[in-house]
């Protein structure tokens, strides 16, 4: 291992002889750190922090902190569980969950820019981009493939669906479907991330489908229970089915159309 002499490491942690960490680190109790992460200076990583492989954490992030809570008993021993690949940069802020059941999770390959902050209780999937400065309160569900913008502000137990874009400086208190683009304060639907999609390879038939759909979900009349059943009488796309699922899931409702 390449661990500089300044580093502080608990003795129960369990870390892979690949891993590197930089200088003034502290790494607490039962943590476990997979194989080619590398950790810059002046990182801290909590106690009961679950970390895959092949992570990059830079200087001044803070991963597994406790929650900001007022109901968390200090003495609950609660996670946070990291998959492969993720980026932390400078700065970035990872809360572990408030109950020993429940820990916050995240998948692989999210790239979590600067003074990014995720509250407790969050779940996050694969391939997400964070960017500067934004902030997910606790219980916040992000899917795949999202893109939240900088100076971002989402509201606890908020949802956010595969392939969504959030535009900078949005705030959000309704759930953002798969495959829309929201913008405002409050937020409102602008349309679809048509840019995402055509990166993500997605075929322009799919595309159509994801369209349809919010034709009839936003600009039928219907209100959103009666627009999902109409796209449920019909021969419905994985994609589709993807946002009827997300709509039927929703505790907030969803994000309103501008």
């Amino acid at each position: 291992m390449k661990i500089h002499p300044t580093a502080i490491i608990d003795k129960t942690a369990q870390i892979d002889e690949s891993v590197e960490i930089g200088p003034y680190t502290v790494i607490e109790k039962n943590v476990t750190i997979g194989a080619g992460t590398v950790i810059a200076s002046s990182v801290r990583i909590y106690g009961n922090t679950q970390m895959g492989k092949n992570n990059r954490i830079y200087h001044g992030a803070v991963i597994g902190a406790e929650p900001q809570d007022l109901g968390y008993d200090r003495n609950s021993e609660t996670g946070l569980i990291i998959g492969d690949g993720n980026i932390f940069r400078e700065g970035a802020n990872i809360h572990r969950g408030t109950k020993p059941d429940h820990p916050t999770t995240m998948g692989n390959n999210n790239y979590f820019m600067g003074n990014f902050h995720v509250g407790h209780d969050c779940h996050l999937g694969d391939s997400n981009i964070f960017t500067h400065g934004t902030v997910l309160a606790g219980h916040v569900d992000v899917g795949n493939f999202a893109f939240i913008s900088g100076v971002v502000a989402v509201h606890q137990h908020v949802n956010v669906g595969d392939y969504a874009m959030v535009a900078g400086c949005s705030k959000i208190v309704k759930d953002v479907p798969p495959y829309a683009t929201a913008d405002g304060n409050p937020a409102t639907v602008i349309g679809m991330n048509a840019v995402g999609m055509k990166r993500a390879g997605m075929p322009p038939e799919a595309r159509n489908a994801i369209k349809h759909a919010y034709k009839i979900i936003y600009h039928s009349g219907m209100n959103t229970s009666q627009a999902v059943a109409e796209l449920k009488k019909e021969k419905m796309t994985k994609e589709v089915q993807n946002i009827v699922e997300f709509i039927e899931k929703s505790d907030r409702g969803i994000t309103d159309h501008r």
